[in-house]
């Protein structure tokens, strides 16, 4: 329940269906889902193998499975660059997730008379940015000191079923209003000529790619806890079932509502036919929306941005483990310093973006999301693949195995990750640069 935490977040109940609405609705869909499976899983798999092979962080792993002293050094570079880029998602993750729960306070404050301190946390602003971002990196740093098992896991199984029950009603709720019959049909009908676009293909990649967390670590860290007595194969297959699930979910929810919001006179594109900006979809046509139904609209608008708060706190919480793990591994301290001390360096890296915002915003979003965590995807994938002795490798997955031969995904997986995995990854990676 954990990992799956770590793998749900904004991406999948924001980026996700925003994305599919701009890109063919349900032709990005399709392209997705089958990403998801060719790209997505066996890339998880490779990060939860090395992590519990190593039972440490990503920098321990790399260097278990090293068998030369340039490995090791190669492995300890693409850790620490893990390490920081994990931190640099969480720096711009707690800014957007601190919109959420400004959003989510304000409508029951302006019901309750508060007009302006409602309006304060809806409207960006230096201060308000700062403030909610800060709010957000506590809570995140609340759940991480408790540990594993009292912090991490207690509250993964309270978030993530009460984020699902929440999800699902809104979504049956909102496929009941008028208009959201045609934001149903943009989703399920695809447009068979669209599957077959490039650029299509590459962002429903991408997609597939973040919302599983991957490259950065995270997953690898919940790897090295999982235990020697657990079928790996089967529960990277449960996270990446999960995971798209919700995000197919998600897509139930957001589509529609965008219909039903255009067809209660909200704009929904722009001069050129297209749909809105993403950030725009959620900040804009969704509030005007609740705004258009009263009281109603109220609970409605509470109940989402709650449900975006505690998608965006499951996989925050994994974000700093990447940085609290290794300072405790790494120095053995106590998990409260190593906490305290990794929140207040994010917290100080998302307010240089919260002060520079225009500027840095959007560049850090690029750079950790477009390039750094393909790359690190790619070593982590060389690793798995062409490092690690394959004797070793075929060891780990055979813990727990009832079968005395060889399964088909042990057959198929350590080939798979070595060739078409890191094919891929590096096709992403060139048409993004070039």
């Amino acid at each position: 329940m954990a990992a799956a935490g770590s793998a749900v977040g904004l991406g999948n109940i924001w980026g996700f269906p925003t994305q599919a609405a701009s890109n063919g609705g349900a032709a990005f869909v399709v392209v997705y889902l089958i990403l998801a499976f060719l790209l997505a899983y066996p890339v998880l798999m490779a990060e939860f193998t090395l992590g519990r092979h190593a039972h440490g962080n990503m920098i321990a792993a790399l260097a278990k499975v090293s068998r030369n002293g340039t490995q090791r050094g190669l492995g300890t570079l693409v850790g620490i660059v893990g390490i920081f880029t994990a931190s640099l998602i969480l720096s711009f993750y707690a800014i957007v997730s601190g919109w959420m729960i400004g959003f989510g306070a304000a409508y029951p404050l302006e019901a309750a008379g508060a007009s302006a301190t409602a309006t304060w946390l809806s409207e960006f602003g230096l201060l308000r940015n700062l403030t909610l971002m800060l709010i957000f990196m506590i809570l995140t740093m609340a759940v991480v000191v408790g540990g594993v098992e009292k912090g991490i896991e207690r509250w993964s199984k309270r978030l993530m079923p009460a984020l699902i029950v929440t999800l699902m009603a809104l979504s049956i709720y909102v496929l009941t209003l008028e208009g959201a019959g045609k934001g149903l049909a943009v989703y399920l009908v695809p447009d068979i000529t669209k599957i077959w676009s490039t650029e299509l293909i590459f962002k429903a990649m991408g997609a597939a790619f973040f919302s599983l967390s991957l490259g950065v670590g995270t997953m690898l860290i919940y790897g090295s806890y999982v235990s020697d007595d657990e079928h790996l194969p089967s529960l990277g297959a449960q996270v990446a079932l999960v995971d798209v699930g919700i995000a197919v979910l998600a897509g139930f929810l957001i589509l529609p509502a965008m219909y039903v919001a255009a067809e209660r006179g909200v704009v929904i594109f722009n001069e050129a036919g297209g749909l809105l900006s993403e950030d725009t979809l959620i900040f804009v046509v969704l509030p005007a929306l609740f705004d258009s139904m009263n009281q109603a609209g109220t609970a409605l608008a509470v109940a989402f941005f709650g449900l975006m708060s505690i998608a965006a706190l499951t996989s925050s919480i994994s974000m700093l483990e990447v940085p609290v793990a290794f300072l405790v591994e790494r120095f053995q301290w106590s998990r409260f310093k190593a906490a305290v001390i990794a929140t207040l360096i994010v917290t100080a890296m998302s307010s240089v973006i919260v002060l520079n915002f225009d500027l840095l915003f959007g560049l850090v979003i690029t750079v950790s999301t477009r390039y750094s965590q393909p790359i690190l995807g790619l070593a982590l994938c060389l690793y798995a693949g062409w490092v690690w002795r394959r004797d070793i490798l075929l060891k780990e997955l055979a813990k727990n195995e009832l079968e005395t031969e060889p399964t088909l995904f042990m057959r198929w997986w350590p080939w798979y990750v070595r060739f078409v995995c890191p094919t891929i990854i590096l096709a992403i990676v060139a048409r993004t640069i070039f």
